[in-house]
């Protein structure tokens, strides 16, 4: 008597997976800001504790990944600096400190012990914002060795639906997070800057491609799913208004389709040559298409930005001298992490006041050097370094899955320095966790030889 098989026996996600998605998720409703009293920060700071602390506990210590050290003493280098801030100093010493002197007119008669950060609650919550890359680093290190090659997937299931989110703001539906400090009417996302999500997206168009090529000829139906979402996390860019968006998404669908050109050029060649044309004509006349019926709607705010683009009214170019001074002045102990904000205040020149505030240098590198000193620099210089090199072992290696998604965490870093180089969305708690995945990725594939370790879905 012929015996049925069994029924597939369905696998349940791991415990690490599990919270990991959660963490996403909660990201997805409260990570968006930056500032330190928006309520969402103690939403994922307390849930990145909690969450890091129970896979600490749990976690067999043999399930944590190898090979990734640099990532890991890295982070813990990042937080020693803004505690090591916080340590206090005799007043002697703190007084011969440049960038205390101007604290030194408001103050009179013998001073307590006082640490080196210029206002110690904002470095305190530099270091508080530390625990998101720590628990994103935790939480990937605990998955199962099977589970890795899933995270790829979930980062780009969190891209989309963002952009619906995106969406339903350019469709006028008012959406108020009282989570973060969202601007009512802009096109943001999930986050509360316009230019940090248009990042969000163009990492989504270097994660797509690889989405979409994973099974190879086996799951064609992916290759117009994969075109259609590249082509509107660009439309969608397009309606941000973030000018660096533009750049950074025309990157990043570049560098995806860089990744996996060999397989993408596998499938073109069972093509015949002139439907080859065809479909490469007709893809770029339905994206042209589109962006011109995006500008005929004025829903194009980048490049209506751009078009009007005036650099002696950009305030990131107005306030670059006060900036480069503040950090002369504060270089080589540094003024404390958090303490730019303040500080301009204080230096701001009269020309410059105006009804907003100057919040940030919009450039993280001159941020860091100038609220780190030169520890600051060193590591920044240090974390570069071990960017670049890594990268260039990861393209040299030979194509894998193990490979792919190493080049993968190069490309998304480097889209992310290029971004602050202009602004800070290293600073979000979205854009930490997902910075945090990336060098993870990178780290990974270290010693591989074309053959990996895991895979994307």
């Amino acid at each position: 008597m012929p015996v049925s098989p069994r029924p597939a026996r369905r696998v349940l996600p791991s415990p690490a997976f599990s919270l990991l998605t959660l963490f996403m998720a909660m990201l997805l409703v409260a990570g968006g800001a930056s500032r330190a009293d928006v309520y969402g920060q103690a939403v994922i700071r307390g849930s990145a504790a909690a969450l890091m602390t129970f896979c600490i506990l749990m976690a067999d210590r043999r399930e944590f990944a190898v090979g990734s050290r640099a990532v890991y003493l890295f982070a813990l280098l990042s937080l020693g600096l803004p505690l090591l801030q916080l340590v206090p100093m005799p007043p002697s010493l703190w007084e011969m400190l440049p960038s205390h002197k101007i604290l030194l007119q408001a103050v009179h008669g013998p001073q307590p012990w006082r640490p080196l950060a210029i206002v110690p609650d904002a470095a305190i919550n530099a270091a508080a914002s530390l625990l998101v890359p720590l628990a994103a680093l935790v939480l990937n290190a605990t998955l199962p060795a099977s589970e890795r090659n899933c995270v790829a997937t979930l980062i780009l299931a969190f891209i989309v639906c963002s952009t619906l989110v995106g969406l339903l703001q350019l469709s006028g539906a008012g959406i108020d997070n009282p989570l973060i400090n969202d601007v009512r009417g802009a096109v943001s996302g999930p986050f509360a800057n316009r230019n940090h999500f248009a990042l969000l997206l163009a990492i989504g168009g270097v994660l797509t491609p690889l989405w979409a090529f994973r099974h190879g000829e086996q799951s064609l139906w992916r290759l117009p799913v994969a075109i259609v979402l590249c082509i509107l996390f660009f439309l969608l860019i397009l309606a941000t208004g973030s000018r660096a968006g533009i750049v950074l998404g025309a990157l990043g669908v570049a560098a995806g389709l860089a990744i996996e050109w060999s397989s993408f050029n596998r499938i073109l060649r069972r093509v015949p040559q002139r439907m080859r044309l065809l479909i490469c004509g007709a893809g770029v006349a339905f994206g042209a298409l589109l962006i011109t019926i995006s500008i005929y709607a004025d829903r194009v705010q980048s490049i209506n930005r751009a078009m009007s683009l005036n650099a002696a009214d950009d305030m990131r170019v107005r306030g670059f001298a006060t900036v480069l001074s503040m950090v002369r002045t504060g270089f080589p102990y540094g003024n404390g992490f958090g303490s730019f904000e303040p500080l301009f205040r204080l230096n701001e020149p009269d020309h410059l006041l105006k009804p907003t505030y100057f919040n940030h240098a919009h450039n993280d590198f001159i941020e860091i050097v100038h609220d780190g000193g030169v520890i600051g620099l060193l590591l920044l210089i240090t974390a570069l370094g071990w960017w670049a090199w890594a990268s260039i072992r990861a393209w040299r290696l030979e194509p894998s899955p193990s490979s792919k998604l190493a080049r993968t965490g190069s490309i998304i870093l480097g889209l992310v320095f290029l971004a602050s180089i202009v602004d800070y969305p290293a600073r979000t708690p979205i854009i930490m966790t997902i910075s945090s995945i990336a060098a993870l990725w990178l780290a990974w594939a270290r010693g591989t030889k074309g053959t990996g370790r895991f895979t994307l879905p």
